[in-house]
């Protein structure tokens, strides 16, 4: 049986993930900030097991690291992450939002990822999935402003990029995915994209992954997205 560890689990695109990925028979690895809320991924049919965790807390990472040691990841989907700054403009920042919103979208992904490096080197598929946006694309942005949140996810894919390079000759995969305008919290309701055809596109795009692809930055639709 493969094995998914899907992190901010408890809602929107994680939640969805849990559930398309345990209704296909994998075994799901859910975590999120606060398990004993999580009703919904508790109601989920399946084998799936819930775990707490915090990305941008180092203490809570080291647990959760500690608790999922017996795990083989086929599989791991760094989807927690945070929206702070909408609608803020130039002349309003909130700088204390900057850290925050670094601290899980850049750098609590890669801090997962090292961890957990070594359990995904041993199974079978060999793929770290980060959820980004095109946000993030420095040559697509035509909008301004989000200041906190396309500076963090354009470190996000900088970062995974790197790693990319380096996972390589171990065989890991790594892929960076924008999930679309999506109808969940963090989306809101004008979104464009039910959750459930978000989470069917970018499973494709994870089932038709290929090494040679490592460090790709990609859309749910599987278009190439430029940096």
């Amino acid at each position: 049986m493969a094995t998914v560890l899907i992190t901010g689990a408890n809602r929107g695109i994680g939640l969805e993930l849990v559930r398309q990925y345990a209704a296909d028979g994998w075994r799901v690895v859910a975590a999120c900030r606060k398990p004993k809320k999580a009703l919904d991924v508790e109601k989920v049919n399946g084998d799936v097991a819930l775990h707490a965790l915090d990305v941008a807390d180092p203490d809570s990472v080291s647990t959760f690291v500690d608790q999922v040691k017996s795990e083989t990841i086929d599989v791991l989907i760094n989807n927690a992450g945070v929206y702070l700054d909408r609608g803020i403009p130039f002349g309003k920042i909130d700088y204390a939002g900057w850290v925050t919103s670094f601290q899980v979208n850049a750098i609590g992904p890669v801090r997962i990822a090292e961890a957990l490096a070594q359990q995904v080197e041993q199974s079978t598929r060999k793929l770290m999935v980060f959820l980004s946006t095109q946000m993030a694309s420095i040559a697509n942005n035509s909008g301004g402003g989000a200041y906190a949140y396309r500076a963090s996810k354009a470190a996000l894919n900088a970062a995974v990029k790197s790693m990319s390079v380096e996972l390589k000759p171990r065989g890991i995969g790594c892929l960076l995915l924008h999930p679309g305008w999506v109808q969940t919290d963090m989306g809101g309701k004008k979104a464009t994209l039910d959750v459930r055809d978000s989470v069917h596109g970018m499973r494709r795009a994870i089932e038709g992954f290929e090494l040679a692809r490592t460090g790709s930055f990609l859309s749910y639709s599987g278009e190439i997205l430029p940096w």
